[in-house]
């Protein structure tokens, strides 16, 4: 597969501190004709997604706060909502960047990645020798 998706790019979220962001799960795999890039991401919205492509970089990220009007001050416990992350990739050079497109259901980015013609597998055939 290339060096495809074989680590993620540096990250202030993958630093070598603990700093309590766990990032979503990512499943990546390869058919004849693409890239599929499944990551587990439930709760959040279609619009909550920021996907971009910069010199073959693949960057997946969301930032999302939760915020409540609650009249009431006297609670004893009360959680901030928000989150955020940022996973990029390095795509390999037979993606056709102009055909990427991403949908989100059930929890779910699936982001297609089609390879350009020529590096599609093609079916093996038998040569005759003449």
């Amino acid at each position: 597969m290339d060096e495809l998706f074989n680590r993620d790019l540096p990250s202030v979220f993958s630093s070598n501190f603990n700093n309590g962001i766990t990032l979503p799960k990512v499943n990546i795999r390869e058919t004849a004709d693409a890239f599929i890039v499944e990551m587990a991401v439930p709760g959040l919205k279609k619009s909550d997604f920021q996907i971009e492509l910069d010199n073959q970089v693949l960057s997946i990220s969301t930032e999302t706060k939760e915020e409540q009007e609650n009249q009431e001050e006297n609670y004893t416990r009360r959680e901030f909502g928000y989150a955020s992350f940022k996973r990029s990739f390095t795509l390999p050079e037979s993606v056709d960047e102009e055909k990427i497109n991403a949908s989100y259901s059930e929890g779910i980015l699936n982001i297609h990645l089609p390879k350009k013609e020529e590096a599609k597998q093609r079916p093996a055939r038998s040569i005759k020798i003449s």
